[in-house]
């Protein structure tokens, strides 16, 4: 395979030259007029992060995108799949809310919001790819719909994932409540009984009858029957059917490239890094600590797994700016990633791992070209 070529861009600007323009001469240049755009609908898969976080992408940056693709004929929406653990973004109402307080709404961002995987996550599309880990994947309906995925993926660390780049935006984000149970769970759900308020949604709409109330009226699950969909997850709205064991980190990477390749499987795509405000965690957290490394720019490609590796490479190399923040003492989220409190920014991660098998897969190629705009 040939190397892939990864456009960068760096964070200067001038009084003819601010930041949007040169987003867009960086859009124009690594091709992003070439895909079939007119009259295609196309998904802006981005995060609109959680309230009190301030470290994703602005929506101003999208706006320009939406434009953009419209001047080339495109029907553009911004779009992101509700959250499995009960935040401000676990179901669509609350999700919408959210992004609309974060800057992500029609006028500010000039296009319309679609939360893909539907009210309570549970809309979605099972796309075969014979995976080894994921052989049909749950994709948001509104995503496995669209014609074109366009990818603005905020580059920073993750707590489990290791990075948080294009394949975790694409393979985690676009994917059904149930999708990031079979993500990060190793094992079926299980239900917490004394967060169990007997309501029986969990047992009306499991479809293969493996939840009952018991005689206290509190759900519980014939693992005989369970299958580890995660709709029961998907529809407690009281943290009563939840995760029962997580995954390792590198199955975790593993499992995402495959959600990845079926996101983009038949869909001509595109994607765009930005490599600012690099925070230590995820933008779902509803805070960002202080950020690990300067600013540092937007690569655009299109080849996903290139461009992580591009950013990966100039993040690593970049100079750590000051200790005071989690890096620094004992991982909070420990529990969910089993790594050490540098994990992130080791170049031989099992980040790095998930990598190769996306590699291995045909989603892309590590080797790559960057090209300075």
């Amino acid at each position: 395979m040939e190397k892939a070529k990864v456009y960068f861009s760096d964070l200067r600007t001038s009084p003819t030259s601010n930041l949007l323009d040169k987003m867009e001469r960086l859009l124009k240049r690594a091709g992003i007029g070439q895909l079939p755009l007119k009259d295609s609908f196309t998904a802006i898969k981005i995060h609109f992060g959680e309230p009190g976080n301030l470290a994703y992408i602005r929506p101003n940056y999208a706006a320009r995108m939406a434009n953009l693709l419209r001047s080339f004929g495109a029907k553009p929406f911004l779009t992101d799949c509700n959250t499995l653990y009960s935040g401000r973004r676990s179901n669509a109402v609350d999700h919408l809310q959210s992004a609309m307080e974060n800057g992500f709404n029609p006028i500010s961002a000039q296009c319309q919001v679609i939360i893909a995987d539907g009210l309570k996550g549970t809309d979605y599309r099972e796309i075969p790819i014979d995976g080894e880990y994921c052989p049909a994947p749950k994709i948001g309906t509104a995503i496995a719909d669209a014609d074109i995925i366009i990818s603005m993926n905020h580059f920073k660390g993750h707590e489990q994932a290791g990075f948080g780049g294009a394949l975790k935006n694409l393979g985690m984000g676009c994917v059904s409540v149930g999708g990031k149970l079979e993500l990060h769970a190793s094992s079926q759900p299980k239900v917490a009984t004394e967060n169990c308020i007997g309501c029986n949604i969990c047992v009306k709409h499991c479809a293969h009858d493996a939840i009952h109330l018991n005689a206290e009226r509190k759900a519980e699950i014939d693992y005989t029957k369970c299958v580890g969909c995660g709709q029961c997850v998907a529809l407690c709205q009281h943290d009563a059917a939840v995760v029962s064991d997580w995954d390792t980190s590198e199955r975790l990477n593993y499992k995402i490239a495959e959600y990845s390749v079926a996101v983009l499987k038949d869909k001509p795509h595109f994607h765009i890094s930005f490599i600012m405000n690099v925070s230590p965690e995820c933008d779902c957290w509803n805070h960002n600590d202080a950020a690990i490394i300067p600013d540092l720019g937007m690569l655009a490609s299109a080849d996903p797994v290139a461009l992580d590796k591009a950013c990966a490479d100039l993040v690593i190399q970049a100079p750590v700016l000051h200790s005071d923040n989690v890096l620094a003492k004992k991982h909070e989220h420990e529990d969910l990633c089993g790594c050490d409190k540098f994990h992130m920014i080791h170049p031989d991660t099992d980040w790095l791992a998930g990598l190769r098998h996306a590699e291995k897969i045909g989603l892309g190629t590590m080797d790559y070209e960057l090209i300075k705009i």
